[in-house]
């Protein structure tokens, strides 16, 4: 996990995932390897805390989905990154 991105300053309309837990980068990594990599550091998010995964592979937005549907926890937003590839932040339910 990495924390290299600034944090948001809790004002406007993100104001509810402004502090993630942590950033998993998986830019440059193929399917499965982004699904792997969020649900191996999600076992230290606490429930209500978000984690948020950086992947630029196309796959990894159906695949985020289905993950969040299975396991039961919340997609919240997907974004896109100023160097190409979406940020996920992702929501542990209890």
């Amino acid at each position: 996990m990495t924390t290299d991105r600034p944090a948001d300053t809790g004002t406007g309309p993100d104001r509810a995932i402004a502090a993630p837990a942590g950033t998993v980068d998986s830019r440059g990594r193929r399917c499965p390897l982004p699904i792997i990599d969020l649900a191996r550091a999600f076992g230290s998010v606490a429930p209500g805390d978000t984690i948020t995964l950086w992947a630029d592979d196309p796959a990894a937005g159906p695949d985020v989905a289905a993950w969040c549907r299975l396991r039961g926890q919340l997609l919240v937003a997907v974004r896109p990154l100023p160097a190409g590839g979406e940020e996920f932040v992702i929501r542990r339910l209890p």
